[in-house]
């Protein structure tokens, strides 16, 4: 028995659907970001999927890009919550709306 790319596909449908979930439902700052990264993720399983099943190698390379822009996305993201959560001693994205002006 092999797990075919329908598999693939549907365990990146959940995966990124947990992702969106996370990002509706919480309101701190880091749990956003993981599910961000957890969509992300989601979007590069169903690259490979596709890729595999179609023979080529284009997917591939997309989900190296990915990843690298994923990296950077990390590095200033998490600089940018633990400035933030220095100075306000929260993480909470309610209470980060008053930035705004």
């Amino acid at each position: 028995m092999s797990v075919g790319p329908a598999w693939y596909m549907a365990l990146a449908a959940v995966l990124f659907g947990i992702g969106a979930l996370g990002i509706l439902t919480r309101r701190n700052a880091l749990v956003m970001f993981m599910s961000i990264e957890l969509m992300l993720n989601a979007v590069n399983l169903t690259f490979v999927a596709a890729s595999r099943a179609l023979g080529g190698i284009e997917g591939q390379v997309a989900v190296l890009f990915v990843m690298v822009v994923a990296a950077a996305e990390v590095t200033v993201g998490l600089a940018i919550i633990v400035a933030v959560f220095r100075r306000r001693a929260t993480a909470s994205v309610d209470e980060l709306a008053e930035l705004a002006g």
